[in-house]
């Protein structure tokens, strides 16, 4: 029997865990977490995403060590801290789940499967999402989507059989480690670790996905009326395939007609979380360059410096002082709070993309420091939906004014965030709506009837675009296949 090391990344649970379940079996077995300085010094890392990982790390060094193994929280470059590791405990498998990154994540992945083949350890990682590696383009996803979430869940293991020498931790992990980390004091952020997420996932079926598919777009009824599960399925105190097994045992157990409804709508959103995943790991660079290459050079920063009054503009927008209270209030509850839902997430990047004609790398950059749910997958693709540079869909521009009307038609969320709004003291509209539009608009339709932005289309659809046949439907047994609308993929 050989001896394993339990990497944990973005998966920390026990319950549907397959590395886990492989070290229990093992003659000798540990866990690790490596808060690396790397994603500390990354543009998209916030305190916050630091706060929120050490409770989550708390609760769960404390369950593993109730069954027997240690989980060691260790700072550094990875594959340095895995060849340290190496000499304390001889470990010749490695076993992780498949991570679908940022671009330094890719690297240090790439190092570490370097790592493993000069010391001869066999590095085994498991898919926890319906993301395919490898895959060559987009036929037949669905079908394994919908197997893999349908797949018995991973029994959590009882005992570990962990080396003497290393003692179980009987104490957590506790936040002024933010100080030996040098990383700035973080807001409060909400419960974390795989009990508070189990719990957010009971209360949101059982009682809180009445009227889900109302209550989702304003951000007065969106706070308890979303499934507030997203952080936990960006930093995996859930698996992806728990929360759909359990949404679909609440929709045949559920009696209520409303609850149905509800759950139904949310299922249907799950099924759009690994499809937008799966374009970052087909196409890593879609973080850094657009989609459709033929918008390349479309608006300034991408390729050139930012004008100072591009730079001014982007600072207004990050500090909720555009002078559209809708924007403003949305900005200001994100940065306070670390959530916001996902349609005034739209709202805000379309702001900043026809509005502001800005390029969507640095907006994207903020809003992913502030948003504590940041999944990279999801985040890149539905920064550039929102900016008109896929190629393939349809341009949404979001007026704010229409969405005030809409979502706060008595304006009790602008006054809540934005209380000098009325007053001498909130700014004029940073821009004119009406010709910043017109300017836009007239960029990207022209830019769309060009032959080479409609060939580079076709190549675009192919590998990365939602098929006639749709994504997989809730209760799919049952169900005919629908055309599905890329519009549609927001998430909970």
């Amino acid at each position: 029997m050989s001896s394993a090391l339990v990497w944990f990344k973005r998966d920390l649970r026990m319950a549907d865990h397959a590395p886990l379940a492989a070290a229990a079996g093992c003659r000798a077995a540990l866990a690790l977490f490596i808060i690396e300085p790397i994603w500390l010094a990354s543009p998209e890392c916030h305190p916050r995403h630091v706060a929120w990982l050490l409770k989550c790390l708390a609760e769960l060094q404390a369950a593993l060590a109730a069954h027997g193994l240690p989980l060691l929280v260790r700072t550094g470059e990875a594959t340095a801290v895995l060849a340290a590791l190496q000499h304390e405990f001889p470990f010749t498998q490695l076993f992780s789940h498949e991570e679908t990154g940022p671009g330094w994540s890719y690297e240090r992945d790439k190092a570490v499967a370097r790592w493993c083949r000069v010391q001869g350890v066999q590095w085994q990682e498991w898919p926890q999402t319906g993301v395919v590696r490898g895959l060559q383009d987009r036929r037949g996803w669905a079908v394994r989507w919908q197997q893999r979430m349908d797949a018995p869940l991973v029994p959590a293991p009882e005992h570990f059989h962990a080396p003497a020498r290393f003692a179980v931790a009987t104490t957590p992990l506790h936040l002024p480690m933010l100080q030996d980390l040098r990383v700035p004091p973080a807001p409060a952020t909400p419960p974390g670790g795989e009990t508070a997420a189990q719990a957010t996932l009971k209360s949101f079926l059982s009682s809180r996905a009445m009227g889900y598919r109302q209550n989702i777009s304003s951000p007065m009824t969106a706070e308890s009326g979303c499934s507030r599960l997203s952080e936990h399925l960006a930093f995996g105190t859930l698996s992806m395939r728990t929360v759909h097994q359990a949404t679909e045992a609440a929709i045949d157990a559920s009696t209520s007609h409303e609850l149905t409804y509800g759950l139904r709508g949310f299922a249907g959103r799950l099924r759009w979380h690994c499809h937008f995943m799966q374009k970052l790991e087909d196409e890593p660079a879609i973080e850094w360059r657009n989609f459709a290459r033929t918008a390349d050079g479309l608006r300034p920063g991408d390729g050139s410096e930012l004008q100072p009054v591009d730079r001014e503009r982007l600072q207004a927008w990050c500090e909720g002082r555009t002078g559209f209270p809708m924007v403003d209030a949305c900005m200001r509850q994100l940065v306070a709070t670390g959530w916001l839902n996902f349609r005034m997430r739209a709202m805000l990047v379309s702001f900043a993309a026809y509005h502001l004609w800005l390029h969507w790398r640095e907006p994207g950059l903020f809003l992913a420091r502030q948003f504590l749910d940041f999944e990279p997958g999801i985040h890149w693709s539905q920064l550039q939906m929102q900016s008109g540079t896929t190629g393939i869909n349809t341009l949404r521009i979001y007026s704010p004014a229409k969405q005030a009307q809409d979502q706060d038609p008595r304006g009790e969320y602008v006054r809540r965030w934005v209380p000098e709004y009325g007053t001498d003291a909130y700014p004029q509209p940073i821009v004119d709506e009406r010709t910043a539009l017109a300017a836009a608009k007239e960029k990207l339709y022209g830019l769309r009837k060009t032959a080479d932005a409609r060939r580079e289309a076709g190549s675009i659809q192919h590998q990365h675009g939602s098929r006639k046949s749709g994504l997989p439907q809730s209760g799919t047994k049952a169900r005919k296949p629908r055309k599905v609308d890329e519009r549609q993929g927001q998430l909970f």
